[in-house]
């Protein structure tokens, strides 16, 4: 597939004296196995082949007689936000109060009228079109019918090139599209079938603003420059109700193309002649190779105005410089680490979404929303395309730990950082509190006010918590003690001041409850109940006592870490004095299934979840796994047999919980899958039963046609779980694998900065590699049971025995681990 290009660079390092670029890596070998093919045109969102830098995205579809490439970016929204009501939102303690003289005997909050307006406006705000992300138009390729036909499309996923097959006059072309990885460039450049640069084989060139561009902005301003150069200017305001001009922000699309473009004039179906559209050209014909550079700028007003007058060259020579560098890029991805599976399927979802992701983000820019920086028209919208911080916002990142792509966890890091002043604001405001609270909704833009300030989700305890999880398990990952100190701890400890707070509040402590608890209350399960009259299932659910233990316990480990104990003694002592009193995780005792684990206490067998919140104390909450006590492991199993999931928001989280118990079934997760991945290969939000939210006439793909589902790129941390685990410190190999299905992996990471190396081949663990980062004691769970194990790498006592293999390494060494004959 690559045989053009190739072709191409290759004479020109040979006319350069260049080298050729380097034999690929294993991981990029293997990606490119798995290709995304269309055999035939793609004109819908979805059909296209995705592409990206990580800022810039770019969906590329063909048509019967086009091409077009849809622009967008993470950093490109529509800043404006809606902030009214402030006045009359209140304090938490008004609102608790009057929600706790709601009679017990409501159906629900909403009806209590009085109760059910204060709802009303305090949603006010969310109902606004914006913020959200802004497509950056699209470039438009025609040709005509009757000389060039489109064929369909590949995506080498393994360095992000496009190959677009036309006939042309019958013999075989290809437009090759692909972005910079380093700039927000595309390029666009034909060659024949021998792979040498060919003539254009289009007529017509067309850039079209986004058709959902708001009327009340300002109307994008043409760009044109020269005979070859055409493209948009956008402004994008902070307020149209109290403008702030220093405050605007701007992108423009600007197309170069490598030959003249000429305006002209069409025939309509009247036989009358009309010019064509404003930023449409004809492209004549021409012997120049066919190539064409695209470029995105954006940022404030002046930054994007003064980037515009750059000049850019599309030739084919500054097309393969780029490719070079691409290619680089890739390898480097790709290198940081690498499965070989013999089950084909389960190693195109890892390489495919690991595609997408590095496509989807890169250190420096925003953190994708929900859709993350593929968007065009409505697509990409729903929800305001923010961030959802119940589940959505925290997922994708999952993949970043074991798969060893820790660089792109700073870019959530930098989203905390961006929450944390309004969190702050609103735990001071509205709670009276210390530290931060995080919000249920967020965008990546200036805001004052908790977007979703509505007493049910907005209420979400948990949130807070979680979202600083992920700095703790940056540390965990990396053993990086300068992350902790200047970019995790004070986010965790804010969080922590909140919950130590609300926890010891007078209402969530004392003789009405009946025992010496810390309660968490009041408090809604993620995606169910909501608020209920008398607070029915607002106390003490799963997840709130998992996450707050969670980030009480990662408090505590970093005051030592740190040597802070002096400076927190006060804060560690009720941190200490609460933890020791949590209650109970809720249980049942079902009819059918024995005792279970529920979501809030007074929940019963019956229920129907959306987000799997009767295991979150195994995954993320990180208590339970694979070493759990017997007992509580039957309990884990019941759960798991009772569970009932409406899909949706399960595909990665419910199975990852599940190959943190070692009871996956990899062919139904393989059939979940397939049955989600839409026509481009990204896996979308799918229906999967009735009794919770949907019923008989719910269309089961109705999330398909939102967006790309950002979140689902974590589809490879199931897998990584399934070979390798080390969520309690000790490293277990292969915990959730078919033993006959022979599979190798290479550096996937596991806590205390450790790159392991293992493979699976007849049945058999063949010796392990374990690379330390930063020194410590490592802990492998013995691969060969009943075996002495001898550890390659140590002075002395390298011969250990067990079922836990542990030794003291050293940073920047390898291990090699073996096992001897003999037992």
């Amino acid at each position: 597939m690559r045989k053009g290009i190739t072709w191409i660079w290759g004479c020109l390092c040979m006319l350069q004296g260049m080298p050729l670029q380097a034999e690929d890596s294993v991981g990029m070998q293997t990606a490119a196995r798995y290709p995304i093919v269309m055999d035939k045109p793609a004109p819908g969102f979805f059909e296209g082949a995705l592409l990206g830098n990580g800022g810039m995205g770019v969906v590329v579809t063909t048509r019967p007689d086009a091409v077009c490439l849809h622009f967008g970016h993470n950093n490109v929204w529509d800043i404006r936000v809606t902030e009214n009501h402030q006045d009359k939102i209140g304090t938490f303690a008004e609102v608790f109060r009057k929600a706790s003289l709601l009679p017990d005997s409501l159906p629900s909050i909403h009806h209590d009228k009085e109760f059910s307006d204060y709802l009303s406006l305090t949603a006010d705000n969310y109902r606004s079109p914006y913020p959200r992300p802004f497509p950056c138009g699209t470039l438009l390729l025609g040709f005509d019918r009757r000389e060039v036909e489109l064929l369909g499309y590949s995506l080498d996923i393994s360095d992000g090139v496009c190959h677009i097959s036309l006939s042309v006059g019958g013999e075989r072309h290809e437009l090759l599209v692909y972005t910079d990885m380093e700039k927000d460039e595309a390029w666009l450049v034909l060659t024949d079938g021998q792979g040498r640069p060919a003539a254009s084989c289009f007529n017509r060139l067309r850039v079209i603003p986004d058709p959902s561009t708001p009327g009340d902005i300002p109307r994008y301003r043409v760009w044109e420059s020269g005979e070859n150069r055409l493209g948009f200017y956008q402004e994008l305001p902070y307020s149209t109700v109290q403008p702030r001009p220093e405050k605007d922000k701007a992108f423009a699309l600007q197309v170069y193309a490598g030959q003249r473009l000429e305006r002209g004039q069409r025939t309509t179906t009247l036989g009358i002649k009309e010019n064509l559209a404003d930023m449409e050209r004809y492209v004549p014909s021409s012997r120049e190779p066919f190539c064409v550079r695209v470029a995105l700028r954006e940022g404030m007003v002046t930054d994007v105005q003064g980037r515009m007058v750059r000049d850019l060259e599309p030739s084919v020579e500054e097309a393969r410089k780029s490719e070079e560098r691409n290619r680089g890029v890739w390898k480097r991805y790709w290198g940081c680490s690498s499965v070989s599976l013999a089950d084909k399927d389960l190693e195109e979802i890892w390489y495919r979404n690991l595609y997408f992701f590095n496509c989807a983000l890169r250190p420096g820019a925003t953190c994708p929303g929900i859709f993350a920086n593929w968007s065009y028209g409505n697509i990409g919208t729903a929800w305001h395309g923010d961030y959802h911080l119940n589940y959505n916002t925290q997922q994708p990142f999952w993949v970043t730990f074991s798969s060893n792509h820790l660089d792109k966890n700073l870019v959530y890091a930098d989203l905390v950082d961006h929450l944390l002043p309004v969190s702050r604001k609103w735990a001071k405001e509205y709670y009276g509190m210390r530290g931060a609270f995080f919000p249920h909704s967020a965008y990546p833009v200036e805001m004052n006010l908790h977007p979703y300030p509505v007493p049910d989700w907005g209420w979400e305890v948990f949130e807070t918590p979680w979202m600083v999880q992920g700095l703790w398990w940056h540390y965990l990952y990396s053993g990086d003690t300068d992350f902790l100190r200047r970019r995790a701890f004070v986010p965790i400890r804010d969080a922590v001041l909140f919950l130590t707070d609300y926890m010891t509040r007078k209402e969530a402590h004392g003789e009405e409850w009946g025992d010496d608890r810390y309660h968490i209350f009041p408090s809604v399960p993620p995606e169910l109940y909501g608020l209920q009259p008398g607070f029915k299932f607002n106390y003490d659910t799963q997840i709130d006592l998992a996450l707050a233990k969670f980030v009480f316990k990662a408090y505590l480990e970093a005051v030592e870490i740190l040597d802070l104990r002096k400076e927190e003694r006060h804060l560690v002592r009720d941190v200490r004095h609460v933890l020791e009193r949590m209650p109970d995780y809720p249980m049942y005792e079902s009819e059918k299934y024995g005792r279970i684990y529920v979501s809030v206490p007074g929940e019963r067998d019956e229920i129907v979840y959306n987000v799997p919140a009767n295991l979150t104390h195994v995954f993320p909450g990180e208590e339970y796994g694979l070493s759990a006590p017997d007992s509580i492991r039957q309990w884990l199993l019941n759960t798991c047999q009772a569970h009932q999931n409406e899909g949706g928001n399960d595909i990665v989280f419910l199975n990852l919980q599940k190959s943190r118990l070692g009871i996956l079934d990899l062919e139904t997760f393989k059939r979940q899958v397939r049955y989600a991945t839409l026509p481009g290969g990204t896996v979308t939000d799918a229906v999967l039963q009735i009794g919770g939210r949907y019923n008989d006439l719910t269309d089961y793909m109705y999330m398909g046609g939102m967006g790309v589902w950002f979140e689902n790129f974590a589809l490879p941390a199931v897998i990584n779980e399934c070979l390798m685990q080390s969520y309690d410190g000790q490293i277990r190999l292969f915990p959730n694998w078919d033993k006959a299905s022979d599979a190798s992996f290479r550096t996937l990471r596991a806590r205390g900065a450790f790159l392991v190396s293992a493979s699976l081949r007849d049945g058999e663990v063949q010796p392990v590699e374990v690379y330390s980062e930063r020194g410590g004691i490592c802990s492998v769970r013995n691969p060969w049971p009943g075996c002495r194990v001898q550890v390659e790498g140590l002075v002395r006592g390298n011969v250990k025995e067990g079922a836990e293999i542990t030794f003291r390494t050293e940073s920047g060494k390898t291990y090699i681990l073996r096992p001897l004959e003999g037992r």
